[in-house]
């Protein structure tokens, strides 16, 4: 496992995921909950920030690797579904909405890695598609977090779920769009079964 900065800024955004979470466990006369969601936002904010400095610095440096492709990713849906989960628990989000996002990164994280062993990893490779959902949940989840009323005007809870409806109907389209570009492959290896 080779180590440089931006693994193991990737390192530091899946330590980052238990600290997101576990800031609710704490007693409320410890931290009351208006002061827990700021933490679990400031928290969370850091760990997106990481997300996009390690894969800036992993191509200015020259410094990508197949551990750092296989990480990030995996580092990335940990942050997501454990941030959904915890507002899932706060009743800040439904839990259909929960369900698609997180499903669909299993269902297309098994695709890629199928993809990958029959060598047509290419076919399934992250679309700009997917980059607009990550940056939807990237602004739906802080907002939802942090679940006040900022700068004396901005409701962060309607904003938070706003965002997260897109990141869902972009969810559910790219999980399409993947599926598709992957469709031939996977009639031709069930054909081969036959």
């Amino acid at each position: 496992m080779p180590i440089n900065i931006p693994i193991l800024l990737t390192w530091l955004r899946v330590a980052l995921i238990p600290l997101v979470v576990g800031v609710y466990y704490l007693p409320l006369h410890w931290l009351p909950r208006s002061d827990q969601d700021l933490a679990a936002t400031l928290v969370f904010i850091i760990a997106a920030i990481t997300d996009w400095f390690d894969g800036f610095l992993a191509r200015r440096w020259n410094q990508t690797s197949a551990f750092g492709a296989f990480l990030d990713p995996v580092a990335d849906k940990l942050m997501v579904a454990g941030a959904l989960l915890v507002l899932v628990h706060l009743d800040r989000v439904d839990h259909f909405v929960a369900f698609i996002i997180i499903g669909r990164e299993i269902a297309i994280s098994a695709l890629r890695e199928w993809m990958a062993q029959i060598g047509a990893s290419r076919s399934v490779a992250v679309s700009s598609l997917g980059k607009i959902k990550t940056v939807a949940q990237m602004l739906a989840i802080p907002m939802l977090l942090f679940h006040d009323v900022l700068f004396g005007v901005i409701d962060t809870q309607l904003l938070g779920e706003a965002f997260l409806y897109i990141a869902a109907v972009l969810t559910v389209w790219s999980m399409f769009y993947y599926m598709r570009r992957a469709w031939p492959m996977i009639k031709e290896k069930a054909a081969a079964f036959d």
